[in-house]
């Protein structure tokens, strides 16, 4: 093989799905997922469905993990949001993520003596993720499901819809 074909061979290696979105108007392959994202969320049910400005910050790594933050992570105070995900066909993907949650303080003598939000549950999410043929943008489902210190499923939970726009330059 010349030097020519030996470019040529870089250059094709470089458009595998790790490194150029598919031209040929496929569905996005798993990697087109991989980056970070900003999702406006809206429950229609549960404790979350009277938030209105609800938005999720998501970064989807390569090896399949994921994290999540959200605009009310402080409010009450939690932690992030860390787990997994999966291509479960053309241009769909499913994440499973968990976050803790805190419960208030009793009184204002147990936060000002350092008691502050103690542990009360956690949080389980799962998300059906439609990825656009360009992949920047999605739309999706979520289930949220309420645990509390034991484990067991809580009040509280509730259905979601999303729609995400890839974060870039």
């Amino acid at each position: 093989m010349g030097r020519s074909g030996v470019w040529l061979c870089l250059a094709m290696a470089a458009c595998l799905p790790t490194g150029c979105a598919s031209t040929r108007g496929d569905a996005p392959s798993a990697e087109a997922l991989v980056g970070a994202w900003r999702s406006k969320v809206q429950f229609t049910s549960g404790a979350f469905a009277g938030i209105q400005d609800l938005e999720f910050l998501y970064v989807f790594n390569a090896g399949g993990t994921l994290t999540e933050s959200s605009n009310y992570d402080g409010a009450p105070p939690v932690p992030p949001a860390y787990g997994v995900w999966r291509r479960i066909g053309p241009g769909r993907f499913e994440a499973a993520y968990e976050f803790y949650s805190t419960r208030p303080p009793a009184r204002f003598e147990d936060l000002a003596g350092g008691g502050g939000w103690l542990p009360a549950g956690r949080g389980r999410l799962v998300e059906r993720i439609e990825l656009a043929a360009d992949a920047r943008s999605y739309t999706s489902t979520i289930r949220y499901t309420a645990l509390d210190a034991n484990g067991t499923p809580a009040a509280g939970g509730g259905e979601a819809q999303g729609h995400g726009i890839r974060i870039g330059f």
